[in-house]
């Protein structure tokens, strides 16, 4: 509850004395309990990777996925409960496929971004209704180049060269400002994704998960698609040989 006073978290169109929408920043929370999903741009492409979280070592693999293709184009990658990414992922669908109904020609990300995000707001302003306790990254490669945006349960839409939503946000983040991105191509951010990935996962809470990666770029001809699996499989192993040897160094310090 409110540490001012109860009562200011019970409806999503409330604000608090000091300005707040708690139920907004409880959907926030929803994010942060899951896994991590990262997405960075570089000079040809967008990779995504997503740290799916195996809850249970009955469940079928490659079930309830969290990246989507959304248009040929445009793939959406998503942190937070998955019955509300999936309403956005339907929502972002039919707005892709109105345009092209109407302009005959693809959606460009940016309109695209701000549609969902007017959406995903609407439910932030209604007392009968609640936030959606997801984030989704979207990402997209048009004429002019690679594009990558990110819009969080309050509806607030950014554009990134890189992000990071979920579990382990902020140290994703340190890790991905270490890299190079603009300078990258798409084969190498595979790698750089899937490092990240392995680098942020806790292996105490958190012991299973599966590694999820798309790409939309040059190599695809502008179609998103997931990385195909021999790629997939020189990444991880790359990811696990640099966690090796950042291993080692360490118990080389002590």
């Amino acid at each position: 509850m409110s540490s001012i006073g109860t009562g200011y978290d019970l409806s999503a169109s409330q604000f608090s004395p000091d300005g707040r929408v708690f139920q907004v920043e409880y959907a926030l929370k929803a994010v942060e309990n899951s896994g991590t999903a990262i997405g960075i741009r570089g000079k040809d492409g967008v990779v995504f990777g997503v740290e799916k979280l195996v809850l249970s070592k009955l469940y079928e693999v490659g079930a309830n996925k969290r990246i989507f293709h959304i248009d040929k184009h445009i793939g959406v990658a998503v942190a937070g409960l998955l019955a509300d990414a999936r309403q956005i992922v339907e929502t972002a669908r039919d707005e892709a496929a109105n345009y092209r109904s109407t302009y005959g020609a693809p959606i460009p990300l940016k309109y695209l971004t701000d549609r969902v995000a007017m959406y995903m707001h609407q439910y932030t302003i209604y007392s009968a209704i609640r936030p959606f306790g997801c984030s989704v990254i979207l990402s997209s490669y048009e004429h002019d180049g690679p594009h990558m945006y990110s819009i969080d349960p309050s509806g607030v839409a950014m554009g990134y060269h890189g992000c990071a939503t979920g579990k382990a946000k902020q140290a994703a983040k340190t890790e991905i400002e270490k890299i190079k991105m603009q300078d990258m191509n798409m084969k190498d951010l595979v790698k750089e994704v899937a490092k990240i990935i392995y680098i942020v996962h806790d292996e105490v809470k958190d012991k299973a998960f599966e590694l999820e990666l798309s790409w939309v770029g040059e190599n695809t001809n502008g179609k998103h698609e997931l990385v195909p699996k021999d790629v997939k499989e020189e990444a991880e192993k790359y990811a696990k040989e640099s966690l090796e040897e950042e291993s080692d160094s360490d118990d080389d310090d002590l």
